[in-house]
């Protein structure tokens, strides 16, 4: 189980209400869940995968595949479904 927020006191009261009825042990930060790595500074959390895609690529053996470029059409705006 991961909790987050930006209020220490929020996050261990989360956690004193949680114990009681699971198992749990504080593993301190996170840096890596669920094959995500997280890095956090001062004004942002950036999550990558690229560490678990080297595993991936050296496990198949394709580590040495030559990389190609996605295309991506940056004026294509994306909305949500009406349904």
């Amino acid at each position: 189980m991961l909790i987050f927020g930006t209020n220490l006191e929020i996050i261990n009261d989360t956690k004193s209400f949680l114990s009681p009825n699971f198992d749990m042990k504080d593993m301190g930060e996170v840096d890596v869940i669920l094959e995500i790595k997280i890095t956090r500074d001062s004004d942002r959390i950036m999550l990558s995968q690229g560490h678990y895609i080297e595993r991936m690529l050296k496990k198949f053996d394709h580590f040495d595949c030559t990389p190609v470029f996605t295309p991506y059409d940056g004026s294509i705006h994306l909305r949500k479904n009406k349904k």
